[in-house]
């Protein structure tokens, strides 16, 4: 089995996200993508309280289908986040499993600074995903032939515009799922209070089961 990580803050899950996931499903070669919430912001930026992404993210998840999960990996190892440790306990879990990792664009050229950077490439291909009004060209073509695809412009969509307009009271337009949406609303998270609207979208079903 081949598995795409797909980690990140999801501080919250927006639909840049879930395009940019579905996309890797649909043409990196894989055979499920997993969702990973990072515990602790590796610059330790303010995030939600973990349950709350990683329920954000079940939901999420349940509109891409069953090949898309979410995992607690994060949770379980503890402290900041880390990819390659995060990566190196997935294999250690999965044996017999193939990992790729998804990544931004806009990350490639920053990624041969991470911890273990150098030991990360040698352990997993990458899946360059582009943004929409950055530059896509900094994914070299070999980091594009990783996993046999080329980078695609997903929107540009800001968590940190999603989470100002929902402290000020504002409609999130397209930018965020309508189940995620009713769980910040039904949670309150990020300043969001009983004036905010989901407007038309009504409430779905299901929910994505956390895997190891």
């Amino acid at each position: 089995m081949h598995v795409a990580v797909f980690g990140g803050s999801f501080n919250p899950p927006h639909v840049g996200h879930q395009l940019a996931a579905l996309w890797v499903l649909e043409t990196a070669g894989v055979d499920e993508l997993w969702l990973i919430p990072a515990l602790v912001h590796p610059f330790e930026k303010a995030l939600a309280p973990f349950e709350h992404r990683l329920r954000m993210c079940e939901r999420a998840a349940a509109a891409l289908g069953p090949r898309a999960r979410v995992s607690d990996v994060e949770a379980r190892l503890g402290g900041p986040s880390r990819t390659l440790r995060t990566i190196e306990t997935l294999q250690e879990a999965n044996p017999g499993v193939a990992f790729s990792l998804v990544i931004g664009s806009d990350l490639v050229a920053e990624s041969s600074t991470w911890h273990g950077a150098e030991r990360l490439r040698q352990l997993v291909p990458f899946i360059v995903v582009g943004r929409q009004g950055r530059d896509a060209a900094v994914a070299s073509a070999r980091t594009a032939a990783d996993a046999g695809t080329q980078p695609l412009a997903i929107p540009d969509v800001s968590s940190t515009a999603i989470r100002a307009a929902l402290a000020a009271g504002r409609p999130t337009g397209s930018w965020v799922p309508r189940r995620v949406l009713e769980y910040i609303l039904e949670n309150r998270l990020y300043g969001a209070g009983a004036s905010a609207s989901a407007g038309d979208e009504s409430a779905g079903s299901g929910g994505g089961a956390p895997v190891g």
